[in-house]
């Protein structure tokens, strides 16, 4: 019965196909859809189910990060929830005007000839007064055009409402009033902004996003700042970066329009319509616009004139911006409102006069002054040349920053130096602002004589834990802080925990003061979503529940009440540095930075303190302009000492310390540092530090513990078993079965000759002289693509003939021996090595020495030498005279040469006779290479092997007689000598033989053969590819134009015995593919030095297949699958197709057991094809057994494999291969000898290579060892010297990030420093050597402490 239910759900599956089918395909043929739509479903429901989307982008830091145990003895806040305090209530004034600008048309028609502003020339004289009668008027005329002229009177350009930019300079302060009064006098709402200087000015773009999310589009400035503005070749103004499309407009007297006598302006009552935007910057840089409503400006103007006490016809010396904050504030607004004279000292003549402030104090005995610290300090250091000034006039010397920590020891020096000129001590009031909430609160004048407010002396240790804790300490790590007066008027102030939810604060808490006022600014113009969490913050008990109904604004200021309801400020949240969940305050670093005799090596206004995040924390990060006379001795010492006070005061640890050239850093337009900016170019590589010191190693401690590798106690038998359980098939993998064809006849006819009939290749190639002897077997080009040599069967045979009669004859040699080979890529190689095996000698090819190069290149000639024994060399007569030459003679011992033989002239000779071996297991060549970890390994090669090795790759890329490939690679090692050298003799096929070298002087060189002789199957090396994807990809359009198509091309093949580079791969299909390269052409094998060729890409197999594994588990030595896409993840392709008569199976390098599939281990491989083992001089028998004959511990005890020394592991796929069974993919991750063992866990360099050549534009090549447990990287720089520093800390960053590695040395080289094999891979030990034997000749080298 249950047979029967099944065959009827089989019959619906094919019933409810078919129907499908013909649903979606009508007119479709349905048989030849079927068939491949049961075939998908059985695919999908047999393939293991993908982990959800969630689980791939899940965060895992949890299980990456170690979290430092909190410390018991960590301060708490113990005190009681803070109650809200309330500042006194706002006066009421019979006569306060209904409006800011009803203020102005009141004292512009009854006080006109009362001075409202002088502007200062650059020398500090004064250069123009505007009375109130002229701003009247003239604020008049500005609204009236803006409103009547500017459009026709059916299309006005601007409506009450509208918003637009004012763009006038510091130094014109008359100018920007008559725009903002005009502004609000026509009832458009002003956006004051800085002149911007060019299209790349620091911020720039975000000025950008304001302009853009107020809606502006139109810019009032003067006729001379429009002149300055950059311009394009055709005089209209640039279109600067990141802005919306701009009109200006110019309102200047005499482009204005006089209204009308029926025209008079709208001034209603204030309301809660926007009156203005001034512009804020964010932490990341950001940009945006608080707007403050008609309603706020006016309650902010009687606050202030409450708080100040200002008096009608008082004087106020104004030092700063008025476009905006406390400048414009009581510069610009309240000083209207009470008809105050204001007189301004813009930005650049403090800079030339820092005493132009104090002299027009004295000057005009001006009641109130308002100042930064910066004034306070410059005009001390200049004071010396005046005697004269008396400071007795001022009731209020308002300090503007006088919320940042370290302004009180500007306010004491100044007083210490200004006392004796009159200045009162009670006179100084710090206050603090913010953007957001305008004057948060201000000091009152004391009374004369009254005692000072007390300061608070706060630990440090305790701030950065967010808790008040009175220093008892050691002086240095104590805080002194004054107050910032009181809260302004009719405003009402909480403090609230910084992050998380507004929950109030206790009364020793440090937390963020949160303001409830009619005087703050009521939104981000345009930006409702960040709106909400600042203007409309409700503040909640410790039980969560909201303290009442009435929304606070967050000031972005971190303090705290002390007695008597004052208010202290410890820094800002844009300053806030929040490490290991320990806050520091920007300002602070700043000052402990200032405090280490700075004078002499930077600048002390240039600091910029600010964080990055690097692997899941904040790391602190210092830049400092160095005065150019330091020296780097100087600037050392400073450095190591700012780290040293920094870790002892504040208890954290810096993670870099950059010096930068002097005027360097971006500046904001008054002159300040640009720390948005130059976080930016920090992360960007655009510092460009002339001195750098990175110290993670104390800074990070973040990191996962080391890795403890557990002794395996489970067997490899029980690991079988577990597999078999678990329904893991064990990973091995087989190539096609060689084959043998026995009847000659049909060997001929199927061009599969010869298999049984020639076990030797001497043999085949007397047989091929013999029967075909005219059919050309190679033909070599030079640089132009000429073919300067051909050789046909019987060529090649008579000129073996030729060279073995010399070696019989001049060598004295016997059978057996050893002779090197030493030509230049050619087929005098080819011709050589026949020659050798006719003579029964073994033949070992030997890269020449550069002749350019000898010191580097000869050594490794000469121990390939000596180590093999040779008996002679044969060569050419250049490199004859080379070798015997007095510059050789400078790097070895040129008379111990064995006898040398050049093969350049030889007689007609033939030899008496040819060798035969009596038997196929004898040695046939000695293959000797050089490996990335700098050893020198030979190969013996038997003539079975290399007959059956020929045998397979004939199979596997269907070569006979008929076909042609291009060979592109070196010829001296690996399968790139078998190709280049016998592969031709034994399948007869014709090889075109392209030098590599010829590449450097024409690249197109490979392209343009493989065009011009329509070639299918190509061999080349990494570097080849590398050279023509980084020389030739901007030039596809040329090629294309003189007519080169890449379309014949089938396989692409690139030689090697690593890791498939599958960006290179990539990189080179896309490049190419607009001269008709086939996406799916490209692909690599793999070889190893036990056996020369295991994969390699055929005509029958399924195309490579690619998999993404995640790395964390690859440093575990375990395979975790993942999706594309996923963080950590690395992709890795197939390299090739196995090979027929190749067997490979994956081990447990350790306990020599097999593994199961997609589960990391060595490679193991049998094969007539391996190498029968290590030439060895003293006969290492053990090490040789180990790698060439060795055995499972469980499993198969029989078999005898060859161990590889690479790791990787084989996958079952969904492909099908030519026999129709599912295709096992072999996947190598990279060679054991070469991997990294750092804290527990093995890394492969390219892995961290990739990384660190992804971290700037200009590292073009970089590779990376080890050097007593510190990871040196090396990266070679292609840009300028001045970006050698730059990579230091993004280097450092990105192999923290990915790797979770610490740097230790990071060695800055110039191009080409890095060794790199003629395979392209790179000699990582050899560079070590150099980098020990201080022989690299960097151009920087960063010990990271």
């Amino acid at each position: 019965m249950c047979g029967c239910v099944s065959v009827v759900v089989v019959v619906c599956l094919l019933v409810f196909v078919v129907v499908t089918v013909l649903d979606v395909f009508p007119g479709v043929p349905v048989s030849s859809r079927v068939s491949t739509k049961i075939q998908q479903l059985l695919n999908t429901l047999k393939r293991p189910k993908r982990p959800p989307l969630s689980e791939f982008f899940v965060d895992d830091s949890e299980e990456i990060v170690e979290v430092p145990q909190p410390d018991p003895n960590t301060p708490k806040p113990e005190g009681r929830q803070i109650i809200p305090v309330k500042g006194e209530p706002l006066g009421v004034v019979s006569n306060w005007p209904p409006a800011l600008q009803a203020a102005l048309a009141r004292w512009g028609a009854t006080q006109a000839k009362s001075p409202a502003l002088t502007a200062l020339d650059i020398t500090g004289k004064p250069l123009y007064t505007l009375t109130y009668g002229k701003l009247w008027s003239r604020s008049l005329k500005l609204a009236y055009t803006l409103l009547n002229k500017l459009g026709t009177k059916t299309e006005p350009v601007l409506q009450p409402g509208d918003r637009v930019a004012l763009v006038y300079p510091n130094s014109d302060p008359g100018m920007f009033w008559v725009a903002f009064y005009g502004c609000l006098l026509a009832e458009v709402i002003p956006v004051p902004i800085e002149v911007p200087l060019s299209r790349q000015d620091a911020g720039s773009q975000q000025i950008g996003f304001l302009l853009g999310s107020c809606g502006v589009s139109l810019a009032l400035t003067s006729e001379v700042c429009l002149k300055g503005l950059p311009k394009t070749p055709n005089g209209e103004i640039i279109q600067f970066k990141g802005w919306p499309r701009m009109k200006w407009v110019v309102t200047d007297t005499k482009y204005l329009t006089k209204p009308s006598k029926d025209w008079q302006p709208h001034i209603p009552t204030a309301n809660t319509d926007t009156a203005y935007i001034e512009y804020k910057a964010s932490k990341e840089g950001t940009v945006m616009g608080v707007a403050v409503s008609k309603i706020s400006m006016l309650t902010h103007c009687q606050a202030l004139s409450q708080a100040c006490n200002y008096c009608e016809g008082e004087t106020l010396v104004n030092v700063l911006d008025c476009k905006k904050d406390m400048g414009m504030w009581h510069g610009v607004l309240t000083s209207v409102m009470n008809r105050i004279h204001t007189i301004t000292v813009p930005y650049a003549v403090m800079k030339a006069c820092p005493m132009s402030w104090v002299q027009r104090v004295h000057i005009h005995k001006a009641r109130v002054a308002l100042v930064k610290c910066r004034d306070l300090h410059w005009a001390m250091m200049a004071h010396k040349d005046q005697r004269d000034i008396n400071l007795s006039s001022i009731r209020m010397l308002i300090v503007a920053d006088g919320a940042n920590p370290w302004s009180v020891s500007s306010c004491d020096a100044f007083l210490n130096v200004f006392q004796s000129h009159g200045l009162k001590p009670e006179v100084i009031c710090p206050c603090a602002t913010s953007p957001e909430a305008l004057t948060v609160a201000i000091r009152r004048p004391g009374a004369r004589g009254a005692p000072l407010p007390a300061r608070a002396i706060l630990s440090m240790g305790g701030l950065s834990h967010g808790v008040i804790r009175v220093n008892t300490e050691d002086k240095n790590s104590a805080l002194t802080v004054q107050d910032v007066g009181h809260i302004m008027p009719g405003a009402l102030m909480c403090i609230v925990k910084p992050e998380g939810p507004p929950q109030l604060c206790k009364t020793d808490e440090i937390g963020e003061i949160v303001i409830n006022s009619r005087a703050g600014g009521t939104m981000y113009y345009g930006l409702p979503g960040v709106t909400k969490n600042t203007f409309e913050v409700i503040p909640v008990n410790q039980a969560g529940a909201p303290i009442g109904e009435i929304p606070f604004t967050r000031t972005g200021l971190l303090g705290f009440v002390g007695p008597g309801s004052l208010v202290f400020v410890v820094g800002k949240n844009e300053g806030l540095l929040v490490v290991s969940g320990r806050r520091h305050n920007a300002d602070d670093l700043v000052a402990t930075a200032l405090a280490v005799e700075p004078v002499k090596t930077v600048y002390r206004g240039r600091i910029a303190v600010f964080s990055v995040t690097v692997f899941y924390d904040e790391r602190i990060v210092i830049v400092a302009e160095q005065r150019p006379d330091a020296s780097e001795e100087d600037s050392f010492q400073w450095m190591s000492r700012v780290l040293q006070a920094i870790d002892s005061i504040h208890q954290v640890g810096l993670y870099c310390l950059a010096l930068v050239p002097a005027n360097t850093l971006p500046k904001t337009p008054l002159g300040g540092i640009h720390i948005c900016e130059t976080k930016q170019n920090f992360l960007e590589g655009n510092l460009h530090p002339c001195n750098i010191l990175m110290c993670p190693h104390t800074c990070v401690t973040n990191l996962p513990k080391p890795r403890q590798k557990q002794p395996v106690d489970v067997g490899p038998a029980s690991m079988l078993v577990g597999n078999l359980v678990a329904g893991k098939r064990i990973a091995q993998a087989t190539g096609r079965e060689l084959g043998v064809v026995e009847d000659q006849d049909l060997i001929r006819k199927l061009c599969m000759w010869p298999t049984m009939m020639h076990q030797f290749l001497s043999e085949a190639l007397q047989f091929r002289a013999q029967t075909d002897p005219d059919h050309v077997l190679y033909v070599l080009l030079n640089a132009k693509g000429v073919a300067v040599c051909t050789a046909t069967c019987s060529q090649l045979h008579k000129r073996a003939e030729k060279i073995t009669a010399t070696l019989m004859e001049r060598g004295g040699l016997n059978t057996g021996d050893n002779v090197v080979l030493l030509y230049p890529p050619g087929i005098d190689l080819i011709a050589a090595f026949y020659g050798c095996l006719y003579a029964g000698v073994i033949p070992v090819t030997v890269r020449p020495p550069h002749p350019q190069n000898l010191a580097a290149t000869l050594p490794t000639v000469r121990m390939i030498i000596d180590v093999s024994k040779a008996a002679c060399i044969l060569t050419t007569q250049p490199l004859m005279r080379i070798l015997r030459s007095r510059e050789a003679a400078a790097s070895v011992n040129v008379k111990t040469w064995p006898t040398i033989i050049d093969t350049d002239d030889l007689p007609r000779k033939r030899p008496p006779h040819i060798y035969k071996p009596p038997t196929a297991e004898m040695l046939a060549y000695l293959d000797f290479s050089v490996s990335t970890t700098g050893m020198l390994t030979g190969v013996k090669m038997s003539h079975a092997a290399i007959s059956t090795l020929c045998r397979s790759i004939k199979l596997q890329c269907e070569l006979y007689s008929s076909r042609q490939i291009a060979i592109c690679l070196d010829p001296y090692c690996g399968l790139g000598f078998v190709l280049w050298c016998l592969s031709s003799v034994y399948s007869g096929h014709q090889s075109i033989l392209i030098p590599p070298l010829e590449l450097e002087c024409s690249l197109p060189l490979w392209l343009s053969t493989l065009s011009q002789y329509k070639i299918r199957d190509t061999f080349c090396s990494y570097s080849v590819m590398e050279l023509c994807t980084k020389g030739l990809g901007t030039q596809t359009e040329i090629l294309k134009a003189r007519g080169l198509n890449l379309s014949c091309v089938r396989s692409c093949v690139v030689i090697a015995e690593e890791r498939p580079r599958l960006a290179l791969t990539q990189s080179f299909s896309k490049l190419f593919k607009d001269l008709g390269l086939s996406p799916r052409a490209v692909s690599t094998a793999f070889g190893s030095r036990v056996n020369l060729a295991i994969c390699l890409q055929g005509t029958a197999g399924p195309d490579p297949s690619t998999v993404y594994v995640d790395m964390k588990s690859l440093r575990h030595d375990r395979v975790r699958l993942v999706e594309r896409g996923a963080p950590q993840s690395l992709p890795l392709m197939e390299s090739g197709t196995i090979l027929p008569g190749v067997r490979v199976i994956i081990v447990n390098p350790e306990t020599r057991g097999p593994l199961g599939d997609s589960h990391l281990g060595e490679i193991w491989v049998n094969s007539p094809h391996s190498a029968s083992g290590y030439y060895t001089i003293y006969g290492e028998e053990s090490l040789q057994a180990d790698h060439f004959n060795t055995r499972l511990s469980f499993g198969d005890p029989q078999t005898l494999w060859a161990r590889t020394g690479y790791l990787g592991f084989i996958k079952r796929t969904e492909l099908l291969d030519a026999s129709g069974d599912r295709h096992d993919a072999l996947f190598v991750v990279g060679s054991l000898d070469e991997t990294l063992e750092l804290r527990g866990l093995r890394y492969h360099p390219i892995d961290i290579e990739t990384s660190v050549s992804r971290a700037h534009r200009s590292i073009a090549e970089s590779a990376v060892f080890t050097w007593t447990n510190l990871l040196v990287v090396v990266a070679e720089l292609s840009g300028s010297e001045q970006e050698a520093l730059d990579l230091v800390p993004l280097v450092t960053n990105v192999v923290l990030e990915e790797h979770h590695l610490i740097v230790g040395v990071v060695v800055i080289v110039d191009p080409g420093v890095i060794p790199i094999n003629s395979r392209g891979e790179k000699q990582r030990m050899h560079l070590r050597d150099s980098f020990l034997a201080d022989q690299l000749d960097p151009i920087y080298v960063a010990y990271n402490m």
